[in-house]
C-alpha cells in the first residue's frame, strides 16, 4: 500500500453535510460485526453532483443497489453492530487504499465523472482523512471492544457491466476473502443445499487484493480476524422484500455458525 497522505488546509464537510460515518446497534450482542461501505449516494454540498447524472448516480456505479437494507434486517435479526458509510463511492471508495486507481475514479464503467477529474492532491487528501478514514476508525474500535468478533462486510454487484456485456456474471452470491478462506467456507457449508441454489462462489465476482482493497486486507488479515465480503446481485436486493429474503437467509447460516461462537 502506498503512504497515506497529510490534511490539507481546509475542510471540505460542511455543518449540512451527513456524518462520515453511522452505527447501528451499536450495543449489539452478535460475534458477528457488519459493515457497509458503498451503503448510499451522498456527495458533499462542495462537490456538487460531481458532474452525474442523477439516473447514473443512481446505477450501481454511485452505491451498492440494496446492500444497506440487507445489512440494517441482519444487524437486528443477529443483534449484530454495524457501521455505515453513507458517501457515494464516486466521492470515495471506502474499500480502497490510498494509490488505488478505482479510490476516487474519472471514470466508473464507463461513466464520465468530471469532479474527479485534475483533483489536486490536497483534494484527495481531504476525502481521504474526513470521509475514508473516520470509517475504518469506526471499524477499529468497534472490533478493538469486542475481541473474537468476525467482520462480515455487505456489498452487492450488477450481473452484468457495461463496459463488459460480453461477460456475464452468473453467480447469485459470492463471498470474497483475503489470505484466509476459513470463515468464507464456514458459511458455505453452513447455508448447505442453498449454496448450489444459489450459484454460490469464493472470490466472484472479484477478488480481494492488498493494492486494491482495504477492508479485508486491513481489518481482517492485518489483525488475524477472521472475515468475509459478501457480493449479492443488486437485482435480488433491489427492494424491501428481497433485501428481507435475503438478510433471513444469511442470518440463519451466521447463527448456526455463532453457536459455536464466543459471546459477548
Amino acid at each position: 500500500m502506498y503512504p497515506t497522505p497529510l490534511a490539507p488546509s481546509f475542510r471540505l464537510l460542511g455543518p449540512e453535510d451527513p456524518p462520515p460515518v453511522s452505527i447501528v446497534n451499536g450495543s449489539g450482542t452478535s460475534p458477528f460485526v457488519l459493515t457497509c461501505e458503498h451503503a448510499a449516494r451522498a456527495v458533499p454540498a462542495a462537490l456538487g453532483d460531481l458532474g452525474v447524472p442523477a439516473e447514473a448516480m443512481a446505477m450501481h456505479v454511485g452505491w451498492d443497489i440494496g446492500a444497506l437494507g440487507v445489512a440494517e434486517a441482519l444487524s437486528g435479526l443477529l443483534d449484530a453492530p454495524l457501521v455505515i458509510q453513507r458517501y457515494s463511492r464516486l466521492v470515495i471508495d471506502s474499500n480502497r487504499p490510498w494509490g488505488s486507481g478505482q479510490l476516487i475514479p474519472a471514470v466508473s464503467d464507463t461513466v464520465r465523472v468530471p469532479g474527479n477529474e485534475r483533483l489536486t492532491p490536497e483534494a484527495k487528501a481531504a476525502r481521504w482523512h474526513e470521509i475514508h478514514q473516520p470509517f475504518h476508525r469506526a471499524i477499529d474500535a468497534m472490533l478493538d471492544e469486542r475481541p473474537g468478533s468476525r467482520l462480515v462486510s455487505v456489498h452487492s454487484f450488477t450481473p452484468r457491466l457495461m463496459g463488459r456485456p460480453e461477460d456475464p456474471r452468473p453467480w447469485r452470491l459470492g463471498l470474497l476473502y483475503g489470505r484466509n478462506g476459513g470463515f468464507a467456507e464456514e458459511i458455505v457449508a453452513a447455508l448447505g443445499r442453498e449454496a448450489d441454489r444459489l450459484n454460490t462462489g469464493f472470490n466472484v465476482p472479484y477478488t480481494v487484493e492488498d493494492d486494491n482493497d482495504y477492508t479485508i486486507p486491513v481489518h481482517c488479515d492485518a489483525r488475524g480476524v477472521p472475515g468475509v465480503l459478501l457480493e449479492i446481485r443488486n437485482d435480488e436486493i433491489s427492494g424491501k422484500a428481497g433485501q428481507t429474503a435475503w438478510a433471513r437467509l444469511l442470518a440463519k447460516a451466521l447463527s448456526r455458525i455463532s453457536e459455536t461462537a464466543p459471546k459477548r
